[in-house]
């Protein structure tokens, strides 16, 4: 009943917090690569400089992934662990990275390369296909863990999980283990 009762406003403010918790997430990890590419380019003397690029990758990768929780799992899913369902999306999702990443890196030298279909076969013999796999690595890690803490955040709820990392003392976390082993 609350949730038909929130007006339009509390509906964008909750999905304006959602995308940006997610994509300070995914911001993470891309701009890591982008500082592991900045540090192996100046070995090399060249300059580097993609955080433009990695906020709005991170951005594109927030909305993405919201949209495509919405997909429902299939019957087969749902009797499996929650590893499975894990495992499935993160390949998925890496596989649709992979897709745009290639996708792009076509596009950007489509007119050099005679069409679209030409600069595809470019990528792949250039050394382009290195960032590929490189950015494809990186965003498959950063969302398996976020489907790891998605799974998480789904079984304790999502204020406990936020509050077990910002908000309870690890002392109390190590009392609670420590009755567990006394008990």
């Amino acid at each position: 009943m609350e949730a038909q009762s929130k007006t339009f406003g509390q509906k964008v403010v909750k999905e304006i917090k959602e995308i940006l918790s997610m994509t300070l997430y995914f911001l993470f990890f891309l701009g890591l690569l982008v500082i592991l590419k900045k540090l192996i380019l100046e070995d090399y003397q060249i300059e580097f400089a993609g955080l433009s690029t990695a906020i709005i990758g991170a951005l594109v990768m927030a909305k993405v992934v919201l949209l495509m929780e919405l997909i429902p799992r299939g019957r087969w899913v749902r009797r499996q662990s929650a590893i499975v369902d894990s495992l499935l999306r993160t390949i998925l999702y890496t596989i649709g990275v992979l897709v745009v990443m290639l996708l792009e890196k076509a596009f950007e030298s489509r007119h050099e390369e005679g069409g679209f279909g030409p600069a595809l076969q470019h990528v792949f013999r250039n050394r382009d296909i290195y960032q590929v796999w490189a950015g494809t690595i990186v965003v498959g890690f950063s969302l398996f863990g976020y489907n790891l803490m998605s799974v998480m955040r789904k079984y304790i709820g999502k204020h406990q999980l936020t509050n077990l990392y910002f908000s309870t003392p690890l002392e109390q976390i190590d009392i609670k283990e420590m009755k567990k082993t006394v008990a």
